[in-house]
């Protein structure tokens, strides 16, 4: 999610039911304001860990606040206080290099494009409209997205000439 959806996100728009996150606002500058572009109103699966964590937020502010992430207030968090009270400090507590917290949705869709999920649904996921950004933005970062040796393709034919050979053997004895 973009960080402005975040700090615009309802409890409205958590379905635990369904584990998914429904994006139909963000919260820039002190406004509810629609998503950043049409792509971007979405529904997002909820992996089992993000899902754990909203209900544990959930116990903290669905009674306190309309919005998922609040002030002691019940208002949406100010972004600029969280990245200097909370992020910030954070990062510097754990030895990591400063980087604004929107990077972890870089961070995201490598892991994921690393791990070999879909570009269709990560795009999705991400709220772009085609995966030419995903592509074009995070395919460097990913180890064999940018081989260009052909070994990929080797692997993949000769994976499946082991496969046919198996089969083609069938049941029968080594002595046969």
């Amino acid at each position: 999610m973009r960080t402005s959806e975040i700090d615009g996100l309802t409890w409205e728009n958590i379905d635990f039911n369904r584990r998914e996150i429904v994006i139909k606002q963000a919260y820039v500058k002190g406004k509810i304001v629609p998503p950043k572009t049409q792509e971007s109103y979405r529904a997002i699966q909820m992996s089992p860990w993000v899902y754990d964590a909203l209900k544990e937020q959930q116990a903290i502010t669905y009674k306190r606040s309309d919005y998922v992430f609040c002030a002691h207030t019940g208002e949406p968090l100010d972004y600029n206080n969280v990245n200097k009270r909370v992020w910030h400090p954070t990062l510097k507590i754990l030895g990591l290099k400063k980087r604004n917290a929107y990077q972890t949705r870089h961070t995201a869709a490598t892991l994921w494009l690393a791990a070999g999920e879909s570009p269709e649904w990560i795009a999705s996921q991400m709220g772009h409209s085609t995966t030419k950004m995903l592509f074009n933005t995070y395919s460097r970062y990913v180890p064999n997205m940018t081989r260009q040796d052909g070994s990929a393709f080797e692997a993949l034919v000769n994976r499946s000439q082991i496969a046919q050979v198996s089969t083609d053997k069938g049941p029968h004895n080594e002595n046969d």
